[in-house]
């Protein structure tokens, strides 16, 4: 569930998103969390430019963002070692998101998973725009 509201954006946008990859992450500030990994979850939606018409669009990858590359980019992203904040990672997974020029704007949400035992997760959810857009 996402805690922002909605995007407030000029032209339609289509909503693509990944949604609760759980991968084991080398991440955290204490001691103990250092040389181990924990579990995160990982959240991402990204909005691309869509068409003002009701017209079926083409068939076709190129009108749109593969959500295979966003999952490798997190897997990557992940994959290249420790991090100190789950708010770094994020950020890092927005910028690369928003590499691709056709991505307007990108919500982000990391959570840790299994660190209090009465909470499901701690986390962060950040929002970025594209500069170009």
């Amino acid at each position: 569930m996402s805690l922002l509201p909605p995007w407030n954006e000029p032209e339609p946008l289509r909503c693509l998103f990944v949604r609760n990859m759980v991968l084991d992450a080398n991440i955290g500030v204490f001691a103990h969390e250092q040389g181990v990994t924990q579990r995160i979850r990982v959240n991402v939606a990204f909005g691309v430019v869509d068409g003002t018409t009701l017209d079926v669009g083409p068939d076709d990858l190129d009108r749109t963002v593969s959500y295979e590359r966003v999952v490798l980019l997190v897997r990557e992203l992940v994959a290249q070692g420790h991090v100190a904040l789950v708010e770094t990672l994020a950020e890092r997974i927005a910028a690369g998101v928003l590499a691709d020029r056709r991505v307007r704007i990108t919500r982000v949400s990391v959570e840790k998973l299994d660190i209090f035992d009465d909470a499901e997760s701690v986390g962060v959810e950040i929002e970025r725009r594209s500069r170009a857009g």
